[in-house]
């Protein structure tokens, strides 16, 4: 089975698919577990993604490719890239293995800066067949495989690629390069990891930086305690009312024990959370183990 590489497009930005995103997030979650995800808590080296003119091209981008193997914690698994000309960036033949064929675009013979990126991507596309964690739509599954990567320690390169200017308008990958930012934010508050020197672009850190804002805002949300007190007074008028706004992110149901409870998602792994309405309380996640501090 061959997957569809990415293709360069127009940028589009924003957070058109976010909702996606968020369930790729806690797919991942729930496959890997928090210790499994906790095992990818260095991000892909710079050093490691470096390929200079005067390296062969084939040996090069074999050990880069080997690199990213590593990172993702594929050790039986060893790609074979070659290039030629084609509309996408990339595409990885998915086998059980442990060979697989990754073709690149030929441009990536001169232009090898963004060869890691587009490597990286396809890698992914390995660990999620062998783990066999898939959405059911192709273009969602591409999302998948954008965010996984992102958190899972080697996608930065991809949001790193992201150019524009009056000359320059290139984006590999499906997400946004602020839902690159988004997940890269997403993965810094669990892993307390910081990224912002690594990018090279200036648009990717921008976009990084917009990204972040959202995660972070995310951790500010009714019911947790953070809220601030805007929020906090709409919480507390579709508590009275009995029904969340809509766009609000918390539901309010029957309690089974009495009374009502609100539903919400965990602000670190997506998976919904409910709590009876009772006033402050902490609640631990038990997907991703975080501790909430909550205002019901």
């Amino acid at each position: 089975m061959k997957r569809n590489g990415r293709r360069t497009s127009p940028v589009e930005h924003g957070f058109p698919h976010l909702d996606t995103v968020r369930a790729a997030i806690t797919a991942l979650f729930r496959r890997l577990s928090y210790e499994g995800i906790r095992t990818y808590d260095t991000s892909f080296s710079p050093a490691d993604a470096a390929f200079t003119a005067d390296e062969d091209l084939h040996l090069g981008a074999h050990r880069v490719a080997s690199a990213i193997v590593r990172a993702l914690r594929l050790p039986d698994a060893r790609m074979v890239v070659c290039f030629r000309t084609m509309d996408q960036a990339a595409t990885v033949e998915l086998t059980s293995g442990p060979e697989y064929f990754i073709e690149a675009n030929d441009r990536f013979r001169t232009h090898r800066r963004d060869l890691a990126a587009a490597l990286a991507h396809e890698v992914t596309h390995v660990l999620l067949h062998r783990l066999d964690l898939r959405f059911p739509a192709t273009a969602d599954n591409e999302i998948l495989t954008d965010t996984a990567a992102a958190y899972l320690g080697t996608g930065w390169l991809l949001l790193d690629a992201y150019r524009e200017d009056e000359l320059t308008h290139q984006k590999l990958g499906y997400l946004t390069p602020e839902e690159f930012g988004y997940v890269l934010a997403r993965r810094a508050l669990l892993l307390g990891e910081d990224l912002s020197a690594w990018f090279t672009s200036p648009q990717a850190y921008e976009a990084y930086v917009r990204g972040r804002a959202l995660a972070e805002r995310e951790l500010r949300r009714a019911p947790l305690a953070a809220a601030d007190r805007g929020e906090r007074r709409r919480y507390a008028r579709d508590r009275r009312a009995g029904a969340a706004a809509p766009g609000a992110s918390y539901r309010f149901e029957p309690d089974p024990a009495g009374g009502v409870r609100v539903s919400f998602p965990c602000p670190v792994c997506g998976q919904r959370l409910r709590l009876p309405v009772r006033g402050p309380v902490r609640a631990r996640c038990g997907l991703c183990r975080t501790v909430l501090d909550c205002d019901t």
